[in-house]
């Protein structure tokens, strides 16, 4: 695979302000967040009061606010349900997705690349560090294990884009990105994950932490693990001809064996 670069320009975003935004996410999703410090990050879900799956977020900490990167569709979702709980919190929401895209660099190389041009390149997954204006994230959207996103201004990304392409990023096509993601086993809420979805049919065990405390939703995850199994869980597949049983969510062709992979939730 080459180092493939594509924009994410509508990617949602939602900075949380004020002295309580800690607790009031830390409330709110599925993972630790009080412990996060500027520069670091996780991956969390948003739950219902019937642990259903609202919505994903990576969530990155900076030194004033906490930045929450959701899918586009969830952006105004996640907006009005944060602010609905919002009561005597000092917190503040505030938009920002008009003011920001990505540049997504994944793959082999991704690395190199962006310290050829002066870039930081943070170690950790969800981590993340500036660069002259802009925000370099360790994070993927494929699944691939090297990559990074750089989240800029609409208008600074074009120039950015065309350097990235001078020090040997390939520009990636949308079925081509499609396909990498599919191949990597990567879920896309809205795709693979929806709103009538438990957090233990997903297998994405790294958006939960089992030892923060209370948040909306946690009963029932408590519930669903305390039982040790649900009836369906989303899993990577590749077959030759007819489908085997399950419910397919995405599907793509490997180019190199010509076999259907897909991602499809089966019986454990």
């Amino acid at each position: 695979m080459s180092t493939l670069l594509f924009e994410l320009p509508h990617r949602g975003r939602i900075k949380v302000l004020g002295e309580d935004r800690k607790r009031l996410l830390h409330a709110m999703t599925t993972n630790h967040i009080q412990q996060l410090e500027p520069g670091q990050g996780c991956y969390a879900f948003f739950l219902s009061a019937q642990g259903r799956i609202q919505s994903d977020v990576t969530i990155l900490a900076q030194d004033d606010h906490l930045l929450l990167d959701l899918e586009p569709a969830q952006a105004k979702p996640i907006f009005v349900h944060l602010d609905k709980y919002i009561i005597a919190d000092d917190v503040t929401l505030e938009d920002a997705t008009e003011h920001q895209t990505t540049l997504a660099l994944e793959g082999p190389g991704a690395k190199a690349i962006l310290e050829k041009i002066g870039a930081p390149t943070p170690e950790a997954r969800y981590a993340s560090a500036p660069w002259a204006g802009r925000l370099v994230v360790n994070t993927t959207y494929t699944g691939a294990a090297e990559s990074y996103h750089i989240y800029l201004s609409p208008l600074d990304a074009p120039i950015l884009r065309e350097t990235l392409e001078d020090a040997g990023a390939i520009p990636a096509r949308d079925e081509q990105v499609e396909t990498e993601r599919i191949l990597n086993g990567k879920p896309r809420y809205g795709v693979d994950i929806v709103d009538t979805n438990l957090t233990a049919e997903t297998g994405l065990t790294h958006a939960l932490h089992f030892s923060k405390g209370c948040y909306l939703g946690q009963e029932i995850v408590e519930r669903v693990r305390s039982r040790g199994h649900v009836n369906k869980v989303l899993t990577r597949i590749e077959f030759e001809g007819e489908a085997p049983a399950g419910t397919i969510t995405s599907q793509t062709t490997d180019p190199a064996t010509n076999k259907t992979v897909a991602l499809a939730y089966v019986r454990p």
